[in-house]
């Protein structure tokens, strides 16, 4: 079973990710901030992680370098969640170890079409 990890702020955000995920076949975990997400990663290992773009207390760009040194089992699929759309922010984050961003608001039919997205480019790569 595939699992996502969603680390934001806002727990309206988090049980609708988790909604959307879980429909979708996947073991979800959450975390409210990135100390909790630190905590949680040291004994999980996910497949995906969405990172949003703007936690209390934190450089979210920042936090996701950090996810990238974490000896985790397997490298996760790092999403960072945005709500303006700024070239230069995505474009810092998928420098600092972001492999994706999605735009808020999302729903179902857009998480169906970015995991696709994302298993095309995966298994591009790949060949």
């Amino acid at each position: 079973m595939l699992h996502c990890f969603v680390i934001d702020d806002s727990e309206i955000i988090r049980k609708f990710s988790r909604l959307i995920f879980e429909g979708l076949g996947f073991r979800v975990s959450e975390a409210d901030g990135p100390v909790a997400a630190l905590e949680r990663l040291r004994t999980e290992s996910p497949d995906y992680i969405l990172v949003d773009w703007r936690m209390p207390d934190c450089n979210s760009i920042d936090f996701i370098s950090k996810l990238r040194t974490l000896p985790l089992e397997k490298r996760p699929h790092i999403i960072y969640v945005v709500t303006e759309h700024d070239p230069h922010d995505v474009k810092r984050a998928l420098s600092h170890g972001a492999d994706s961003f999605l735009l808020k608001p999302f729903n179902r039919e857009i998480i169906e079409m970015k995991l696709a997205e994302i298993r095309a480019s995966s298994n591009q790569s790949a060949q």
